[in-house]
C-alpha cells in the first residue's frame, strides 16, 4: 500500500449512509459500496413502498437487489486497519464557518467535538484521544467545544477564570484571586453559578407559568372567535334561507291556477 500517512480518498472507503470506515462492504447493482448492515437498514425502511433505491445515485429498483460482497473493498479496507493508515474523512467532519476547528491539525483543520481548560485548546475526535487514554491528562477538565475559550483565560497569568470576585463582578483566575482581589469577597465561579440558579429558579418558574397562562388565553380566543365565525355563517344561511322563502311562495301565487302545482 502507500506510504504511511498517506490521506486516502474516502469515498472508496467510507459508507455514504453512516460516513464511517467500511464494515463488511457490499456493492449493490448500479456500482455502490456501502456496510452491509446500513444497507440492510436503508432497504428495510422503504419495504412498505414496494421499491427500493440506492442512497447514493437513487436509481430504483422494483425488487430488492440481492447484495453481493466486495471481496477487494473488504480486502482493502482491512488492510487499511492492519497498517495504521486512515481514510480522509468525510467532507461533514471538517471544520466550517461557525465551527470550532481542532488546534491540532496541521493541515486542513477538523471540527472540534471538546475543548480542553487545563491545555488552553481545542481538539477534534482523533487529537483527542491522548485525554482518555494517558494519565498524564486525566485530572484536565473537558467541556464542549468553544469558540469563547480566550473569554474564559486570564490574560496576565494565562490561567483559567476559575473564580468569581463578588466585589467587582467579574471572573479571575486563582493568582489575580491571591494578588489583586485578596481582599475582595471571592468564591468560585461554580458556586457562583450555582447560587445564581438557584435565584434565577423561581423568576424563571413564575416567567415560564406566565407565558402558558398566555398561550391558554390565546387558545381560548381562538375558540371563542372561531364559534362566533360560526354563529355568524349559520346567521347568514338562515336569513337568505327566510328571505328565498316567501318570494317563492309569491312567484306560485302569480302563476295561473291552471299552471300552479297541484295540492298548491
Amino acid at each position: 500500500m502507500a506510504e504511511r500517512g498517506l490521506q486516502l480518498d474516502q469515498e472508496k472507503f467510507c459508507c455514504s449512509i453512516c460516513l464511517d470506515l467500511l464494515n463488511e462492504p457490499v456493492t449493490t447493482s448500479c456500482g455502490h459500496s456501502f456496510c452491509k448492515g446500513c444497507i440492510k437498514k436503508h432497504w428495510d425502511a422503504e419495504d412498505h413502498r414496494g421499491a427500493h433505491s440506492c442512497p447514493h445515485c437513487r436509481q430504483t429498483f422494483i425488487q430488492r437487489p440481492v447484495l453481493g460482497k466486495n471481496t477487494m473493498l473488504a480486502e482493502l479496507v482491512e488492510e487499511l486497519n492492519n497498517s495504521g493508515l486512515q481514510a480522509a474523512p468525510h467532507p461533514q467532519h471538517y471544520a466550517g464557518p461557525g465551527d470550532v476547528a481542532c488546534d491540532v491539525c496541521t493541515e486542513r483543520k477538523l471540527k472540534a467535538s471538546k475543548t480542553c481548560l487545563q491545555c488552553v485548546a481545542s481538539y477534534c475526535e482523533l487529537h483527542l484521544q491522548p485525554h482518555y487514554e494517558s494519565s498524564t491528562f486525566q485530572k484536565h477538565r473537558l467541556v464542549e467545544a468553544s469558540a469563547k475559550l480566550q473569554e474564559n483565560i486570564c490574560s496576565h497569568h494565562n490561567r483559567v477564570k476559575e473564580v468569581f470576585c463578588r466585589s467587582d463582578q467579574q471572573c479571575v483566575c486563582y493568582l489575580c484571586a491571591m494578588e489583586e482581589h485578596k481582599d475582595h469577597d471571592t468564591v468560585s465561579a461554580a458556586a457562583e453559578r450555582s447560587e445564581r440558579q438557584r435565584e434565577l429558579g423561581p423568576r424563571w418558574q413564575k416567567l415560564q407559568q406566565r407565558i402558558q397562562d398566555r398561550e391558554n388565553d390565546m387558545k381560548l380566543l381562538q375558540q371563542q372567535v372561531e364559534a362566533l365565525s360560526d354563529s355568524a355563517d349559520r346567521a347568514v344561511v338562515f336569513f337568505f334561507k327566510k328571505k328565498a322563502l316567501p318570494q317563492s311562495l309569491g312567484w306560485l301565487r302569480a302563476l295561473p291556477p291552471s299552471t300552479q302545482p297541484s295540492g298548491s
